[in-house]
Order: structure tokens, then C-alpha cells, then sequence
């Protein structure tokens, strides 16, 4: 019986063919189902990070266009408000990134609930020792010879910015709170929202009203409050969130402690990156026509900012992807996970630079009205462009970083009556761990990792199941009734 082909069957046409080869040849560059899923998660977060970035920013534009004095004196207040307290604070709820994340990878939801309190106990301490520093703004920058005009309108501008702060810092923590679990979309909306609201009342006091940099400042202040509070309510009332929110409990001082061990180097970190460009605009302020120079500098800073803000979503994306797959023991996943977004962050960094290319005039516009500034930002663009791409990369490692990062120092995590059970984990064993993944050493970098290595319970992770978790931290639980002797999680 011979074998002929259907009358219906046809070739696939030429456009069709096409369109299988480039679809072939996207996926042998990039795991397409892993970038979808990340694009998902990751452009929510860009677009959050960017609304919270831009409510400050947008109060610097209406003080730009009351004067030049007013613009110097916001840009300065701007700068130094994020290096001394928004950068901080936004350090020290990047415990959580690590806490919340392997928590949730591995099953132990009441742990969030904990942490998250804890995490909101230290921002407020910590947020009343920044408003002593805001306080005292002008006299410190007049003692880092700003001009003393300047210096007295960037205090002006910082000092209705203090209730602000407190909710900046809270609603940082319940940004890392809900991001772990892969919440994201209503952060869209509880930044949104208040970014609108934000444009609007800048309008009202400083337009309408003519309070002028109060105005502008209080503005924010105001703002903030609003998407915390928008946060907060969604988190308490929420049915989402019924078994990693429990109510406020005093179990959650117990933690403050550890938090503090984890959160510390965290925010040193993000205050360094902070500075390594803020800090700009402090020597701006040094030179000749500083009101000038002072003003182009924090344009130039403003604009690197906010692209890294789009490479900070998907650190953000890697952070929550990496920590949930090491929290249950899935290595590979987590290292493809990491190589996606590496990829993802420098096209989109290229994308970006293509916008700033032809849009540099426009985006200076919104500053300043000087043709001054714009032709002088106009001269710098394409050294900053260079920056730009270079950021990206950096960018989404240091996310990579705080998925994996645990406390140098022993970490309590509970207490019996005469034994204290602790996860532990040395700068050592870490660095292997953080080798495995971008240099790809298969499976041998995590069972270097663990202590005990393959067999020994001692082990920091339970690697060889799909479904494990830090062994400890289940022994911890279950001392504490959270979870049943031998009951997998």
C-alpha cells in the first residue's frame, strides 16, 4: 500500500516558516516562558518604583519654576533628603527581600507576618533619628560650604518632608512584604493613585495657593501617607494574605535583633549606591555658578535614577525568583531565573537610552525654562547614556545578591529552655553559593554551601528536595507550634 500525501496537507508558506525560525531563535536566546513570567512581576515593580520615585521629583519641578534659587534649593533638599534618610530606610527593609522571600519558598507563611513587624518596629526608630539629621539640614550644609541661599531653601524644602519619612519607611517594608509573595499589581495601584493625587496637590498649594517650597514639600509628606495607608488596609483586610498576616503579635520583637544584623549592611549598601551619584550634586554646589551647575548636575542624577528605577524592577523580580526557588531547593531554576533577567534589564536599558536620545530637550523642559541648563544637558547626555547601560547589569546582581544573602553572624532564631536553635550561614559558604549560580558549577556549589554537605541534617538547605527548607528554621518551627513533627511544608 503505497503512502500519498493528503489533498488538503500544503507546505506552510513562506511567512510562516519565518515566523517558526524567529520564534526558534528568541527561545535559544532567552527561556521565553521564564521572561513572560518575570515581565509580569517585573513591569508592575517599575512601575511602582517609579511612581514613588517621581513624587519628590514632581515637587522639584513646580519649585523649578519659581525661580532658579527655589530649583538649586529643591534639587539640593532632594539630594540630600535621599542620602540621608529615603535611601536608608529603603536599606534596611531589604532584610525582608532575604526573610520573606526564603519564608515563602519555603512554606513558612506566619514567619512573613512576623518579620514584616519587626522590619516596621526598626524603620520608626530609625526614622526618628533621621528627622534629628533633617532638622539640622541647613547648618550641615552650610558646614559642606553650600551657598547659604540655597542651603536655606533646601532646608525649607526637607523640613515638611519629616512625617513623610516615617511613611516612606513603613510602606518600603510592606513593599518587600508583598512582593515576595508575588503581589504586585496592587502596588501599581497604591502608587498610582497617590502619584496622581500628588501632581494634582502640587498644583493646588504651590499654583494655586502660593505656598510656594512648603507647599511643594508638604505635598509629599502628604502623598506618602496616603499610599501607605492604602497599603496598610490592603494587607490587614485582605483575605490573600490570611495565612502570612496573623495580627500584630509580640512575637515580633523577638526578631527585632536578627532584622537589625541582616538590614544594617543592607542599608549601608543602598546608602553607598545612593551617593555615588547624589553626591554629585553636593560638589555641584562647590563650583563656580553653582546655582547653574547644582541645578544641571541633579537633572543629570534625576534622569540616571530613573532609569535605574526599570533595573531596579527586575532586581526586584530576580530577588523574589531566586530566593523562592533557593527556598525550595530549586538551584537551576534559580540560575536560569538570573540569566533571564541579566538579558531582559540591558534591552531595556537600550530602550530607554533610545528615548533620552531623541527627548533629552523636552525631559529638560520640565525642569527649567533656561535654555542654559538645557544645552548644557544637552552636552552630557551621551556620557550619562554610557552610565545608563552600564547600571543595568550592576543593577540586577545586587538583586541576585539579596536573594541569597544571610547574616555573616548567627542568627537567633529561637529559644527552648536550655538549648538555642540558631541558622547559620558564613560569608564563606555564601560566596560559593552566589558562584554556583552566575558561573554555573551545577550542583556541587550548593552542597558546598551547606555545612554539613549532602547527608549531614546540620545543612544550612535540605537541597536534594524539591520542596525543602532551612533545616533549622524547621526544627525552629517546630518548637514554636507552627508546623507538626514530621509534617512536610
Amino acid at each position: 500500500m503505497s503512502s500519498a500525501p493528503l489533498l488538503g496537507a500544503a507546505k506552510p508558506d513562506g511567512g510562516e516558516a519565518r515566523a517558526r525560525s524567529s520564534a526558534a531563535w528568541i527561545r535559544r536566546v532567552i527561556d521565553t516562558e521564564e521572561a513572560w513570567a518575570q515581565l509580569q512581576f517585573a513591569v508592575p515593580m517599575v512601575l511602582t518604583n517609579m511612581f514613588y520615585y517621581t513624587i519628590p521629583l514632581v515637587s522639584v519641578m513646580f519649585s523649578g519654576h519659581l525661580g532658579d534659587v527655589q530649583l538649586a534649593g529643591a534639587t539640593l533638599g532632594n539630594t540630600w533628603a535621599t542620602v540621608t534618610g529615603y535611601a536608608f530606610v529603603t536599606g534596611m527593609s531589604g532584610a525582608l527581600e532575604t526573610l520573606c522571600g526564603q519564608a515563602y519558598g519555603a512554606r513558612l507563611y506566619r514567619m512573613l507576618g512576623l518579620y514584616l513587624q519587626s522590619s516596621l518596629i526598626i524603620s520608626a526608630v530609625v526614622s526618628v533619628l533621621i528627622s534629628v539629621v533633617w532638622v539640622l539640614t541647613e547648618p550641615l550644609l552650610l558646614f559642606l560650604h553650600q551657598e547659604p541661599e540655597v542651603s536655606r531653601a533646601a532646608a525649607e524644602f526637607i523640613r515638611y518632608q519629616i512625617p513623610g519619612l516615617f511613611a516612606y519607611s513603613f510602606l518600603q517594608c510592606m513593599l518587600r512584604y508583598l512582593q515576595t509573595q508575588s503581589v504586585v499589581l496592587p502596588l501599581v495601584v497604591c502608587s498610582g493613585v497617590p502619584f496622581a493625587f500628588h501632581v494634582v496637590l502640587n498644583h493646588l498649594l504651590v499654583n494655586v495657593l502660593g505656598l510656594g517650597l512648603a507647599g511643594s514639600s508638604a505635598s509629599i509628606s502628604v502623598s506618602f501617607w496616603f499610599s501607605c495607608l492604602m497599603l496598610l488596609g490592603y494587607v490587614m483586610w485582605s483575605k490573600k494574605f490570611d495565612e502570612t498576616w496573623k495580627g500584630f503579635s509580640v512575637d515580633a520583637f523577638s526578631y527585632v535583633l536578627p532584622t537589625i544584623r541582616l538590614a544594617a549592611p543592607s542599608a549601608v549598601m543602598v546608602c553607598l549606591e545612593y551617593c555615588a551619584l547624589e553626591l554629585l550634586v553636593l560638589l555641584a554646589g562647590l563650583l563656580p555658578n553653582s546655582t547653574v551647575s547644582t541645578s544641571l548636575i541633579a537633572i543629570c542624577v534625576s534622569t540616571e535614577a530613573i532609569a535605574y528605577m526599570i533595573t531596579y524592577g527586575f532586581s526586584a523580580a530576580v530577588s523574589t525568583r531566586v530566593s523562592n526557588e533557593i527556598g525550595a531547593g530549586n538551584i537551576d531554576r534559580a540560575k536560569n531565573a538570573l540569566a533571564v533577567t541579566l538579558k531582559l534589564s540591558v534591552f531595556l536599558a537600550l530602550s530607554f537610552l533610545l528615548v533620552l536620545g531623541f527627548g533629552h530637550g523636552l525631559w529638560a523642559s520640565l525642569f527649567s525654562g533656561s535654555s542654559v541648563i538645557a544645552a548644557e544637558f544637552a552636552a552630557i547626555t551621551p556620557f550619562m547614556m554610557i552610565s545608563i547601560v552600564l547600571d543595568s547589569a550592576q543593577g540586577v546582581l545586587s538583586g541576585e545578591k539579596e536573594s541569597l544573602s544571610y547574616p555573616t553572624r548567627m542568627i537567633s532564631m529561637a529559644q527552648t529552655q536550655n538549648q538555642r536553635l540558631e541558622c547559620t550561614a558564613s560569608a564563606k559558604q555564601l560566596s560559593k553559593l552566589i558562584n554556583e549560580l552566575v558561573c554555573g558549577r551545577g550542583g556541587e556549589g550548593l552542597r558546598m554551601a551547606a555545612p554539613g554537605g549532602d547527608d549531614e541534617p546540620g545543612g544550612v538547605l535540605r537541597h536534594r528536595h524539591a520542596a525543602g527548607h532551612p533545616l533549622r528554621l524547621q526544627a525552629q518551627l517546630q518548637h514554636q507550634g507552627f508546623m507538626n513533627e514530621g509534617n512536610s511544608l
